[in-house]
C-alpha cells in the first residue's frame, strides 16, 4: 500500500525538506509565505530563517510588504500560501508560543484612561507573569518613571512608543518582534532601546526580529538584513558584508543621462545603467561636488551606505520611471 500525504499537509512535508538545508537553532522559520488582498499581492513566497541570538533587520520601503510579513508571523493575518514555524512550533489562528514571544506591530495601543502602571500592570496579569516587580523594572529600565502614574492618552508619541515597547519586554521573552521600534523615539531614545535590544541579545540570547525602512539605524544594530521590495525578499546579507559594501558614492539623475554620463567620466566618474535608471557614482576621494553643477542635476543624493541605501535609491527611481 503506498500512502500520499493529505493535501492538506502538502505545505508541511515541502517545509521539512527545506528544513534541512538550514540550521536547527532557527528561531523563526517561513517557507514560500504569501499574502493577498484581493487583487494585490502583498507579500509572495517569502522564505525567512532568523537563528537563535540575531538581531534580524527587515529592511524595506514604505508599503513593501513588512507589518504583512510581521502579522502573518504573529498568526494575526492568515497566510494565503505557505508555512511559518517559530520556536519549534507552527503558527496557527488557535495557537502559537506566545508566552515566550514579546512584541509591538504599527501603533503602540494601551488603555487611554489607565496610567502608564496600570496599563503594564494589566499586561503582566493577561499574561500570567507571576513576577510583581516585572512592571517596576521595565519601567526603570526604559526612563518612564516620571510618567508611570500618567494617563496613557497624555503620553507624547515617543513615550506612547517606550509604554508599547515596555508590554513586550517585561515577561522576559525569548523571541521579540518589533515593527518599526525607533518611531516617535529621539536622538537619546533610539540610542538606548539599540544598548537594550544588543544587551539582551549578548547576555539572554534573546532573537530579535525588526522592521524599518531606515538603514542607517539598522546597520548599527542588526547582525543579519533582509531587504524586501514589493513583497519579495531579494537580498540578504550579514553584518561583515555590510561593512564591505560601506564606501561614500553619489547617487544622480538629470534630464539628459547619456550627456550627463559622458560628462562625469570626463572629471574620472565611473558610470552604470542598473533597471535602465542610470546611476553615476564614483570612488574617487577628493572629489568635489561643484565639478558636478554643470551637467544640471535633478537629483543628487548622498549616501555613506552605498550598496543598500544605494539599490532603495534605484528603486525609487525605476517605481518613478514606469
Amino acid at each position: 500500500m503506498v500512502l500520499e500525504p493529505h493535501a492538506a499537509s502538502v505545505d508541511d512535508w515541502r517545509w521539512l525538506v527545506r528544513r534541512t538545508e538550514h540550521r536547527m537553532n532557527n528561531v523563526i522559520e517561513s517557507f514560500d509565505l504569501s499574502k493577498s488582498f484581493g487583487d494585490v499581492l502583498a507579500v509572495d513566497q517569502l522564505s525567512l530563517h532568523v537563528g537563535k541570538g540575531e538581531i534580524y533587520a527587515f529592511l524595506g520601503l514604505n508599503g513593501a510588504g513588512k507589518t504583512t510579513t510581521i502579522r502573518m508571523l504573529l498568526g494575526l493575518v492568515r497566510p494565503t500560501g505557505g508555512v511559518v514555524h517559530m520556536l519549534g512550533m507552527r503558527i496557527r489562528p488557535d495557537g502559537g508560543p506566545w508566552s515566550r514571544v514579546g512584541y509591538l506591530v504599527e501603533a503602540p495601543s494601551a488603555y487611554p484612561e489607565l496610567t502608564v502602571r496600570e496599563n503594564l500592570e494589566v499586561a503582566r496579569r493577561l499574561r500570567g507573569c507571576k513576577d510583581a516587580l516585572a512592571v517596576d523594572r521595565i519601567i526603570e529600565q526604559l526612563a518612564l518613571s516620571p510618567y508611570a502614574d500618567r494617563r496613557a492618552r497624555t503620553l507624547s508619541q515617543g513615550n506612547a512608543q517606550r509604554l508599547g515597547l515596555a508590554k513586550a519586554l517585561f515577561h522576559e521573552p525569548d523571541l521579540l518582534i518589533l515593527d518599526e521600534p525607533a518611531n516617535g523615539l529621539d536622538p537619546a531614545g533610539v540610542v538606548e532601546v539599540r544598548e537594550i535590544l544588543r544587551e539582551l541579545c549578548r547576555d539572554r540570547g534573546v532573537t530579535v526580529f525588526m522592521s524599518s525602512h531606515i538603514l542607517a539605524e539598522v546597520s548599527r544594530l542588526a547582525t543579519r538584513i533582509g531587504v524586501i521590495h514589493k513583497g519579495r525578499l531579494v537580498e540578504e546579507l550579514d553584518a561583515d558584508e555590510l561593512e564591505r559594501r560601506r564606501h561614500r558614492r553619489l547617487v544622480v539623475d538629470a534630464r539628459d543621462r547619456l550627456a550627463a554620463r559622458s560628462t562625469l567620466a570626463a572629471v574620472g566618474w565611473g558610470a552604470f545603467f542598473p533597471w535602465s535608471v542610470p546611476a553615476l557614482y564614483s570612488g574617487l576621494a577628493g572629489t568635489q561636488i561643484d565639478q558636478l553643477s554643470a551637467a544640471s542635476y535633478m537629483v543628487v543624493i548622498l549616501t555613506s551606505l552605498a550598496g543598500l541605501a544605494a539599490t532603495l535609491a534605484w528603486w525609487r527611481f525605476a517605481d518613478q520611471a514606469m
